[in-house]
């Protein structure tokens, strides 16, 4: 069961209810910074503010350089939620992050703040924003299909989910394996898709929402992610990873794939030379993004800015200015 949308309470010394920001876009593009800004402008304003990671690879211990996770000391004694919360053997479900994130946004409310929902991970943050719920799970069922998935491969499950649903199959990478099984494990209890897209009409799951979408010029970005990829390498990634792997970083299907650390790990079993595993980092990086940036474009009512050319509290009194947003299509800030 996934928390209830949060009714404001704990009312600040603006006498404002308290609102769910959102600040989402490609990686790369500023959305860390901006929202230290944006929690700073609201705290000049007289509004206390808490950030919550929509980050998925961000939620798991210890892999910090790869994500360019934030360190503790530059975040500016503002609260942060939702890093570090998961061993690198686990797995980062969405259902889950969902339930953790609306409760976490909740309690934030609850104090009178504004939450702040910072990161690129598209299907997470729909999750949160929108009113997105999940089919059940069959643990039976999934074990069957498991199986099959390792008997047979995924290229036969991935045929039979094309012949049962079309429109659920182009959604999904046929060499996923673990969506593949998800999508089949949902089909066969009744449903009528794998269910992990945004809705087609998405209704806010809490009123009081502003998103704020970060945006460079492509010509401008690639650069900036290639030049990052090679700052992971010089600042210890390698390092990094061969501790994580010690911790178990292998066994987490999750933790394992994230971009960055699959490569790296594949240049510690020898699989791969140093020039290799960046150059293959920087353009699986660059392909994240450009998904990221089409995921976005969806959301209706958001804000595109470059955060090097904004300024946080123009954006806050934009927001003041217009009013709460009652729905999807409740308009700009």
């Amino acid at each position: 069961m996934t928390a209830t949308p949060p009714s404001p309470a704990g009312a600040d010394p603006s006498g404002a209810d308290p609102t769910l920001w959102a600040v989402v876009g490609a990686t790369g593009t500023g959305k860390t910074g901006l929202s230290l800004d944006l929690a700073a402008a609201l705290r000049a304003r007289g509004r206390a503010a808490e950030i919550v990671n929509v980050d998925a690879m961000q939620l798991y211990r210890g892999m910090d350089i790869g994500t360019a996770k934030l360190p503790v000391g530059e975040r500016r004694g503002i609260p942060h939620h939702l890093f570090d919360a998961l061993a690198v053997t686990e797995e980062a479900a969405v259902a889950w992050y969902q339930d953790a994130a609306r409760r976490t946004i909740g309690d934030i409310h609850g104090r009178g703040a504004d939450a702040i929902l910072v990161g690129g991970s598209g299907l997470y943050a729909s999750s949160v924003l929108f009113d997105f719920r999940f089919p059940p799970r069959d643990e039976r069922l999934r074990a069957d299909l498991e199986n099959e998935l390792e008997r047979h491969g995924a290229a036969v499950l991935y045929a039979r989910l094309r012949a049962a649903d079309p429109v659920a199959a182009e959604r999904i990478d046929p060499r996923n394996g673990r969506r593949v099984v998800r999508a089949l494990e949902v089909l066969a209890q009744g449903g009528e898709t794998h269910g992990g897209a945004l809705p087609e009409s998405p209704a806010l799951w809490c009123p009081q929402t502003r998103v704020i979408g970060t945006a460079i010029p492509r010509d401008e970005l690639v650069p900036l992610l290639d030049s990052r990829v090679e700052r992971m390498w010089a600042d210890g990634l390698l390092e990094e990873v061969a501790g994580l792997r010690r911790d178990g970083l292998e066994r987490g299907v999750t933790a394992s794939r994230a971009i960055g650390y699959a490569q790296a790990l594949a240049q510690l079993r020898g699989a791969a030379t140093e020039a290799e595993a960046i150059a293959e980092t920087q353009a699986l990086t660059r392909r994240y993004a450009r998904r990221q940036v089409s995921w976005f474009k969806r959301y209706e009512d958001v804000t595109w800015v470059d955060p090097r050319e904004v300024d946080a509290g123009v954006l806050v009194e934009s927001a003041a200015a217009y009013g709460p947003v009652t729905g999807a299509g409740g308009g700009n800030l």
